[in-house]
């Protein structure tokens, strides 16, 4: 099966898993240039950081690029809907050690999706992930004239279905072993945490459109088992974030060179939503205190500090999302990760 090469225009069947807030343009090209398919999140991004970002990809290589937008899910809070005088009390620790002070809550946390899919589309990128939700009719009639192709995201059978009645063109099987934000839409995350190997035959089984299966695989023996499964491609992540090429912190990097198999663990302290990384201060501390704000509100107060402590190189102030095969990541450099995974495509 190797219907996702032909669809997406790529020679080979690894996909970038695009990392809000730690996607980098050297990264992404780096993948396209290989022949995979180089993807770059957008979460938070205005629609003028948007048209600059994919011109920026555009120019930095020939190949075929994604970006990925974050789906609604109806949960989300504006800066009207909560105080966030506590939740700014409970991290002034945190602040006070990123050597920040506490900002007043914006007008808006984030932009509106409108508004970021008019500069996607403006820009004309070859491919348009989501995560979080089912893309509206409305969407995917423009992309498809445009010619970009959509790819869904979902972590059970259930949504996978949902997503290809809605007709995107494929679909990522993410297991609970990925790293990152649990992106699940149809129940809770929590209630959601399928592992990759159950996760990706069920799936392939459901469905007509490709499969790309992601989470636990870092390298060509996790490639060859997803295509065992009947996955027609993968979407790679911790792997590549420890590469130079990514814009992950030397701190991240390092953390993820030393996790072992259990060293990962799911958690809402830093953004609000469930999400798999590796314990460090902040996590520990914004857990412990209790007061966790909802999604998008704890996103934008960890930004602040964690903005901070990305430019003074604190690991223990960031995010540091990694997968529970973080101690198969092993190689520094992009082209490398790519033929390590290239190596376990079938024939």
């Amino acid at each position: 099966m190797r219907r996702l090469e032909g669809l997406l225009g790529i020679d080979t069947p690894v996909v970038l898993g695009p990392f809000g807030g730690l996607s980098s343009v050297a990264l992404c090209a780096a993948v396209s240039d290989g022949g995979g398919l180089g993807s770059f999140g957008l979460y938070g991004y205005a629609p003028e950081r948007i048209h600059d970002t994919i011109t920026a990809l555009r120019s930095a290589t020939p190949g075929r690029i994604a970006v990925n937008l974050w789906w609604p899910r109806g949960d989300e809070v504006s800066p009207a809907d909560v105080d966030m005088a506590p939740f700014l009390l409970a991290a002034a620790p945190l602040f006070a050690a990123a050597g920040v002070t506490p900002p007043a809550p914006p007008a808006s946390f984030m932009p509106t999706l409108a508004d970021q899919l008019d500069a996607v589309f403006d820009a004309r990128p070859d491919v348009l992930s989501v995560v979080f939700g089912v893309p509206d009719a409305g969407t995917l009639t423009r992309a498809k004239s445009l010619g970009i192709h959509v790819i869904g995201t979902a972590t059970s059978v259930a949504e996978a279905v949902a997503l290809e009645a809605a007709g995107v063109d494929a679909v990522v099987a993410t297991g609970s072993e990925a790293g990152g934000h649990r992106v699940s839409f149809l129940r809770d995350p929590a209630h959601s945490l399928v592992g990759t190997f159950a996760l990706v035959p069920q799936i392939v089984d459901a469905v007509g459109i490709p499969v790309i299966a992601a989470g636990g695989i870092a390298d060509r023996r996790g490639v060859a088992a997803a295509f065992a499964l009947g996955a027609e491609g993968v979407q790679v992540g911790t792997a590549f974030l420890r590469t130079r090429q990514s814009a992950a912190t030397d701190g991240h990097r390092a953390a993820i060179g030393t996790a072992a198999d259990t060293d990962t663990v799911l958690t809402r302290a830093m953004s609000g939503r469930l999400a798999r990384g590796i314990p460090n201060r902040a996590m520990r501390e914004l857990e412990a205190s209790g007061m966790i704000a909802p999604f998008p509100a704890q996103n934008w107060l960890t930004g602040v500090f964690r903005a901070a402590a990305t430019a003074s190189g604190d690991a223990d102030l960031v995010s540091l999302w990694a997968g529970q095969a973080a101690a198969l990541a092993r190689l520094d450099d992009a082209a490398e990760v790519l033929a390590e995974l290239r190596a376990g495509v079938p024939g």
